[in-house]
């Protein structure tokens, strides 16, 4: 019987060719959505690029160099993963750069040898940041491959990132316990934290060494839906150094000083918490390590915590303390707390803001603090001050002050606001040479500058320099209003005397940046005015490089008496 041969191929040329054709899609598909040849580079980090080094064979020269040299030399790729402040990610953003690119590049160094995977794992895990975009071109290709599109519906809903990146970070740390012992830092965003609290219980119950974390606002209420995530702080996060109490956490706040969860507790604030006086010391007193403390809006808060007790515990020297909204606070009452020297000694920040501790007093307040850097007041008043009546304020020590003092909105605008003598105390007692560490002012006034810059001399007139009190360049911030930018001025001493016959001393120099306050006709960038002295008393104008500036009609009509203008200053 005659059978006819098979027409089918081989199986061994069958599965030869699909194995191809799948290869050939698997390839088309990866390259089809890159648009050009860097793209498609960028896509494949391991793709050679025509600026990449040859591969040359030798000795590896980074092998001889000390792990710790190694890890300090790749934290330059991504600097913010060593930013060990106990700030929330939203006010931790470093300014320029992308955060996600630069954990991916260091992320690739991994791939080099062991001892860079050894190297990098460090940095990567030591300040773990889930940033939910990416801050560079990149964002805009990867938020339209996030969206799940289908056939019916082409504008699919975007893909979580962040609770992503939450998920895969808690599988991970979860998973290799060498990962997770390196962790000190967890920042995310607010969203995140807020959503995410069952992933976030789950990650932290993994991070014996963690110092700070970002957690949602109800943790700081004992909200019942956060209860879980605390317990599991309290329990498996002993070294956490930062913590808030809020109204409705009165009764995990008295329990601190009982079970005492986290004994390195440096920042502690507290916010509308309904405590008395005494549980409040009690409580603060039994933290060893407390440096910072914030009280904010304790109605139940008086004088009675400054007072030293023989029987019980005090109030324990900070250096960072910060009143806000506690009227019952009076200068009396703070100058027994700063009368023990071992507040005096530690006490180096200090932020009033509407307390009974009024502007008029802060020459005590400065008196009593020897080594104080920075003093904040804010402080709202319907009373003019009487300059004459106090000693002027100084410290030799303080090298940042915020003197915001405002008038209540209901102040006649035809007469002097009562705030601006409170300005014109604090411009004399600067002349007069009070403030000798002075670097930094903050002032919510326009007219401190015109303060601080004392008459020039007479013409041809054997006469000193004008006195400035300055020793160092001043950079003063002002503004009219709290919710303007900073109006910024930067002024210099005055120069010497340096000829004979005439008077070559001039007033302070100032750079005035007027940016923020300016029209669009100024230009994007920031207009930088300098007053210089022309050797006589007078001053000089200087011209500006980037062209004219904006005139009015009188300005264009007068436009050729810059001489006739400049005798005025002179006398």
């Amino acid at each position: 019987m005659f059978t006819a041969p098979s027409c089918r191929p081989p199986v061994h040329l069958v599965a030869s060719t699909f194995a191809s054709m799948m290869k050939f899609l698997q390839h088309m598909r990866s390259k089809s959505g890159l648009k050009n040849e860097d793209e498609a580079q960028l896509y494949d980090y391991r793709a050679p690029t025509a600026h990449s080094p040859r591969n040359r064979s030798g000795r590896d020269s980074t092998s001889r160099l000390p792990l710790k040299l190694l890890t300090k030399t790749l934290s330059y790729i991504c600097p913010h993963a060593w930013d060990d402040n106990y700030l929330p990610l939203e006010d931790s953003m470093r300014d320029g750069g992308c955060m996600l690119c630069d954990m991916r590049d260091l992320a690739q160094c991994a791939l080099v040898s062991r001892r860079f995977l050894v190297a990098t794992q460090t940095i990567l895990y030591h300040n773990v940041r889930i940033d939910p975009v990416h801050y560079c071109e990149r964002e805009i290709d990867l938020a339209a491959k996030r969206k799940r599109k289908s056939f019916f519906e082409r504008n699919g809903e975007p893909v979580d990132a962040p609770k992503q990146r939450v998920e895969q970070f808690s599988r991970t740390v979860r998973d290799n316990q060498s990962l997770a012992i390196q962790v000190e830092f967890l920042k995310m965003p607010y969203m995140t934290r807020e959503t995410c609290i069952a992933d976030l219980a789950r990650t932290v119950s993994v991070l014996p060494n963690l110092k700070y974390v970002d957690l949602p606002d109800g943790i700081y209420s004992d909200d019942r839906s956060c209860m879980t995530l605390k317990q599991e702080l309290e329990v498996r996060c002993p070294d956490l150094r930062k913590m808030r109490y809020l109204h409705g956490a009165e009764r995990s706040f008295a329990l601190l000083s009982q079970s005492q969860p986290w004994q390195n507790l440096e920042i502690l604030e507290l916010t509308r918490l309904e405590v008395e006086p005494n549980k409040l010391v009690s409580v603060l007193a039994s933290v060893p390590a407390l440096h910072e403390v914030k009280l904010e809006e304790l109605p139940l808060v008086d004088d009675s915590i400054f007072r030293r007790n023989s029987s019980g515990p005090t109030l324990p020297p900070v250096t960072i303390l910060t009143l806000r909204n506690v009227p019952a606070l009076t200068t009396s009452g703070f100058e027994a707390y700063l009368s023990r020297p071992e507040v005096r000694e530690v006490l180096s920040h200090l932020t009033l803001f509407d307390t009974g501790i009024g502007p008029s007093e802060l020459y005590q307040i400065l008196a009593a603090i020897p080594y104080l850097k920075t003093l904040h007041i804010n402080q709202t008043t319907t009373r003019a001050l009487n300059p004459a009546t106090i000693p002027p304020l100084a410290s030799r020590s303080l090298e940042t002050l915020y003197f915001e003092i405002e008038s209540p909105p209901a102040a006649p605008h035809d007469l002097q606001l009562p705030s601006e003598s409170y300005y014109q105390y604090l411009s004399s007692s600067i002349l007069a040479g009070n403030f000798p560490s002075l670097r930094s002012l903050y002032a919510l006034s326009t007219s401190l500058p015109s303060l601080l810059l004392p008459l020039p001399a007479a013409p041809f007139a054997n006469s000193k320099a004008p006195s400035s009190g300055l020793r160092q360049p001043l950079m003063l911030y002002t503004k009219s209003i709290p919710e303007h930018d900073w109006y910024l001025t930067v002024i210099s001493p005055p120069t010497p005397t340096n000829r004979r016959g005439s008077a070559t001393a001039t007033r302070p120099i100032s750079f005035y940046n007027g940016s923020t306050q300016l029209g669009s006709q100024w230009g994007d960038k920031a207009r930088d005015s300098v007053i210089v002295g022309n050797g006589f008393g007078g001053f000089l104008a200087v011209p500006s490089e980037d062209g004219a500036r904006p005139s009015s009609s009188r300005g264009h009509k007068h436009k050729h008496s810059w001489s006739t203008s400049s005798k005025g200053w002179m006398g």
